[in-house]
């Protein structure tokens, strides 16, 4: 056929499709709210990310502090450096640590650890302090009648039962609290943190003797360009001139183009998953879809043999009922984009207090283009398939295929167009997904479930047919509507185990690192790490330390802090590493150096050092990240310590059982070089909890901040409620858009109950001609869900627990523990939602009247 007689064709198509969509949108409902679902969390999940990470960028100076900002670690600039980066700029310096702070005074045993900062008189360059009650941040700071001021957030406050005008003793030096923090402006950028923040002069610092040679001291020189350097040109030629002159600074340098890359890749990465997951509850809606058309094409029997009879050729037909499906599609399209574009709004007046992430709020035309085409692809991918059938099914066929549906293919043209639309799905998924690996494995993963699903709907079909015959009547006839002509089954299967399965994934999981982190864990792990322990403290810590009831462990390693710098002289910013081990190659690592190996440590390949050697400097490397970085013994790694750099060759490789939370580093070293370079030792103490309980940690670490005030302790148990709490919250995210999965399953659901309506009304009317009573035909129907809604759950608990299993044990390198009450707790919710939906779409049935249906028969 020509073009020229494909264009009147398909006008003729739109005028019949226009003229029958003038009798509204009934049988279409669940068509249009699936779609809707669906497009609207893929949009609301891309928008809501955009918001954040334009936000980022478009207030990277405000989040970073300046337009530049510069960290050494230990160490400050040296004159020289100090002199070339004020040339022509203002410069805030301020220095930021973790520290104990306590309360009332020395003899106190109430204490927490804080985050610290000391600023100089010119912060903040960008963004404004924001203290209650208000006052400038230079006279809160500000040293009067013998004190010095600090401002602490208001949860440091509640903590240690405090308030405005009491004093806090950090370090040697007592405080006066003169205002809580409203604001931060460059608090986002500090990544996770473990205590609330406290702020003090610069000048202030020195008192609390807490900075000591090798402390963990990270130094920020916050720089503001003139007007005419701000340009992103400009900006990025500054950078490179600064590390031309000072090529081994050891600095890291981040400017506000990318103010939190920590953040902006959580962002990302949580905003992938989502995306990913929305992507999955339109799939489930294309279930839906499919139902629906199958359902208004059953109710178009007769005007589509009519059209057929007439000598109407197939294509025609087939142009009309696409042209109304893909028209009714773009109405419900419409209205998933409208709540995607919405949220980022919807998501700050909701929640904007609890997001620390500045969001930009507007409408972003990317991301609704994007769940756009997801939209029209899904709608076209399972339209097609009855759409062609209908096409292909003689006049006569049409009637036939009531009670004996045909079992053939369409036409190899449609199989391949189906085929097209979701390979491109996947495509797009993939290929504009920020980690093309891990949204790879997740497409795939769901295209395997979802033909598991379909091969276990058939086989709930076959063994249905083929099971035994049973007494109960009640129960032989649901066995049998299970595998009738038209049965619910494959797409209940299909819709609800998607969505099941996935919360079921994510509940193990969830339930599995939650059950780690504060059952496991802490069973195994240390009570405290110490740090910033000066070496000619050690001793003295120690004898303090294990003087005290129930403790059970005391070790100690030095430790430094140091960036990679190359890879067998390779600079690191050019070395080819495997994605899940480029963290390393971010800002500095804790190192150490040691004569014998680590506890917890099982060497693979190379061997240790002598206890004696003295030989050129060698390095023990962790084995997971030495086959990322594609190294091995032989290899050479150069590590800059104190803006000095260093090669060691790779002695050997570890393998390190993360999991018993005890000392350990990726990178340990021969003594040698380090051993003489400014550094604090790291220390762990092992308590009997069971023993001395709270009371007794509290005491030990109250003891150790009295006597030691420059020693900052960290309560591992409070660590890990931190972690547990960023997990809650992520799993929190991915079960509210894995409900979106969900609820597109009961919409198809109740479009396949809709659907088969008229099959339930004929059956109902005819059990009772037979003398069934309205209650027994009842128990037949809810039987027949309450079986599909068991099998159902069954087979996305055992799908669900496979893909939780592979990714604790496999991925996250953790024990496995079997969590049969969300297992349960799923498959009774599950057929409830089954048996409740079916009885919603049953029960009109049971009141049609039996005349007009035994008439129409």
């Amino acid at each position: 056929m020509s073009g020229a007689d494909m264009a009147p064709g398909w006008k003729l198509a739109w005028i019949y499709a226009r003229r029958e969509l003038r009798g509204g949108m009934r049988g279409f409902r669940v068509l249009i709210a699936c779609l809707a679902l669906g497009v609207a969390a893929i949009a609301a999940v891309g928008s809501v990310s955009m918001a954040l990470t334009r936000g980022l960028s478009e207030r990277g100076q405000e989040i970073l502090g300046g337009d530049v900002d510069i960290r050494l670690i230990h160490r400050q600039a040296t004159p020289e450096e100090l002199a070339y980066l004020t040339e022509g700029n203002r410069v805030s310096v301020s220095a930021e640590m973790r520290a104990m702070a306590r309360s009332g005074g020395a003899t106190s045993d109430g204490q927490s650890l804080v985050e610290l900062k000391a600023v100089d008189g010119l912060y903040p360059l960008y963004g404004a302090m924001t203290l209650a009650p208000a006052q400038p941040l230079s006279s809160a700071l500000a040293k009067r009648d013998g004190l010095f001021g600090v401002v602490v957030e208001p949860n440091l406050l509640d903590r240690l039962a405090l308030k405005v005008g009491d004093t806090l003793v950090i370090g040697d030096e007592t405080f006066r609290i003169r205002a809580a923090i409203d604001h931060e402006p460059d608090r986002v950028a500090g990544g996770f943190e473990l205590g609330p923040r406290a702020m003090i002069a610069q000048s202030a610092l020195s008192a609390t003797g807490l900075v000591q040679p090798g402390s963990l001291v990270n130094w920020h020189y916050r720089i503001r360009l003139p007007e005419s350097a701000r340009g992103d040109v400009a900006l990025k030629s500054w950078i490179d001139g600064l590390r031309e002159r000072f090529p081994d600074a050891g600095w890291r340098v981040q400017d506000r183009t990318d103010s939190s890359p920590g953040v902006r890749r959580f962002v990302e990465r949580v905003a992938l998953f989502l995306s990913l997951v929305g992507l999955t509850a339109l799939l489930v809606g294309g279930v839906g879809v499919a139902n629906a058309v199958k359902s208004y094409l059953d109710g178009k029997r007769s005007v589509i043999a009519t059209f057929k009879c007439l000598g109407a050729p197939g294509a025609l037909i087939f142009r009309i009922y696409l042209l109304q499906v893909m028209a009714l599609a773009m109405v419900g399209i419409a209205l998933g984009l409208a709540a995607g574009a919405a949220a980022p709004f919807i998501v700050d007046a909701v929640a904007g207090n609890m997001i620390p992430v500045p969001a930009d709020l507007r409408v972003y035309p990317g991301p609704l283009v994007l769940a756009a085409a997801y939209g029209v692809l899904t709608a076209l991918a399972f339209a097609i398939w009855p759409l062609a059938r209908a096409r292909e099914v003689p006049a006569t066929g049409l009637f036939r295929d009531i009670i004996a549906p045909m079992r053939r293919f369409p036409p190899r043209r449609y199989v391949l167009a189906v085929g097209l639309a979701l390979g491109v799905l996947a495509a797009l998924a993939v290929g504009l997904a920020e980690d093309r690996f891990f949204a790879m494995w997740f497409v795939l993963g769901a295209g395997l479930v979802f033909s598991l699903l379909w091969l276990a709907a058939r086989g709930v079909m076959k063994l249905a047919e083929k099971s035994p015959r049973v007494r109960r009547p009640e129960l032989r006839l649901a066995i049998a509507n299970l595998h009738r002509p038209g049965a619910p089954t494959p797409s209940i299967v299909l819709s609800l185990g998607l969505g099941l399965t996935l919360l079921v994934t994510v509940s193990l999981i969830n339930g599995n690192l939650s059950g780690e982190i504060t059952g496991n864990l802490p069973a195994r792990a240390p009570s405290f790490f110490f740090v910033d322990i000066q070496p000619d403290q050690t001793a003295a810590l120690r004898d303090l330390v294990t003087a005290h009831e129930g403790v059970t462990g005391f070790q100690e390693v030095p430790m430094l802090r140091g960036r990679i710098a190359a890879v067998n002289g390779v600079p690191a910013d050019e070395v080819n590493v495997a994605p899940d081990a480029q963290w390393a190659l971010r800002g500095d690592r804790g190192i150490t150096y040691s004569s014998a190996m680590p506890d917890n440590s099982t060497l693979v390949r190379g061997q240790w050092w002598a206890s004696d050697y003295q030989g050129p400097l060698l390095v023990s490397f962790a084995e997971d990240l030495a086959r990322g970085f594609g190294v091995g013994p032989g290899d050479r790694i150069t590590v800059n310590v104190l803006g000095r750099e260093m090669t060691a060759t790779i002695a050997n490789t570890r393998q390190i059982d993360w999991t018993s939370m005890g000392i350990n580093f990726v990178l340990v070293f021969s003594p040698g070089p380090l051993a003489s370079a400014p550094h604090t030792d790291l220390a762990t103490v092992t308590m009997d909890n069971g023993l001395v309980g709270e009371d007794g940690e509290r005491k030990l670490e109250a003891d150790v901040t009295r006597a030691f005030p420059n020693i900052t302790s960290i309560r591992v148990k409070e660590a890990l409620q931190a972690v547990n709490g960023l997990l809650d919250d992520f799993a929190l995210a991915v079960r509210a858009t894995g409900m979106v999965t969900l609820a597109s399953g009961v919409l198809v659901l109740a479009g396949a109950m809709a659907a088969g309506y008229r099959a339930r009304v004929r059956d109902a009317v005819l059990l009772k001609v037979l003398g069934a009573t309205r209650v027994r035909v009842l128990g037949i129907f809810l039987r027949e869900y309450a079986v599909l809604g068991l099998v159902t759950a069954l087979i996305a608990s055992m799908a669900g627990s496979l893909a939780a299993w592979i990714v604790v044990v496999r991925v996250m390198d953790l024990p496995w523990h079997f969590l049969p009450g969300t297992l349960a707790l799923t498959v009774v919710l599950a057929a409830l939602a089954t048996m409740i939906m079916g009885l919603f779409g049953t029960w009109r049935s049971l009141s049609a009247p039996a005349a007009p249906v035994l008439r129409a028969d």
